[in-house]
């Protein structure tokens, strides 16, 4: 189920002074809740996606700063929703984040391939993905 924590009706609409939104896709409520309440204390804006359908519904409909997407997602995967949103002229600049338990080699190399901005391996604690949203926003 798609849910909008802390954003405002019209989404596309970003100024300066806005803290950044952040698109967070996970098939486990348990993990969006944990991620999306502590990205809200860092001060950003959660919107967030189930699967990788809804995940690209909010991002062509919100247009988010960045998205942090689980790679092993029902319907249509991370990696083909990655391909899909790094293809369309709306989402391409998106910055997204790759947050997955395959922690195998070649995975990241992979997730890159697929448009994938940086690569993170779950479980890993919020502070360790807030830090990795903050240099890839700071890299864009």
């Amino acid at each position: 189920m798609k849910r909008s924590r802390r954003a405002g009706a019209d989404e596309s609409m970003k100024t300066a002074d806005r803290p950044p939104l952040v698109l967070l896709v996970d098939d486990f409520q348990d993990n969006r809740e944990m991620y999306a309440m502590y990205l809200e204390h860092a001060g950003m804006r959660v919107a967030e996606a189930s699967n990788g359908h809804e995940a690209l519904d909010q991002a062509f409909s919100l247009l988010p700063d960045l998205i942090v997407m689980d790679l092993s997602l029902p319907g249509i995967d991370g990696w083909e929703a990655t391909r899909r949103l790094k293809a369309d002229e709306r989402t391409k600049k998106i910055p997204v984040v790759a947050l997955t338990s395959h922690a195998l080699e070649g995975y990241s190399e992979g997730a890159r391939a697929a448009g994938c901005d940086a690569f993170v391996t779950k479980p890993c604690l919020p502070e360790q993905l807030l830090n990795e949203i903050r240099k890839v926003l700071a890299a864009s």
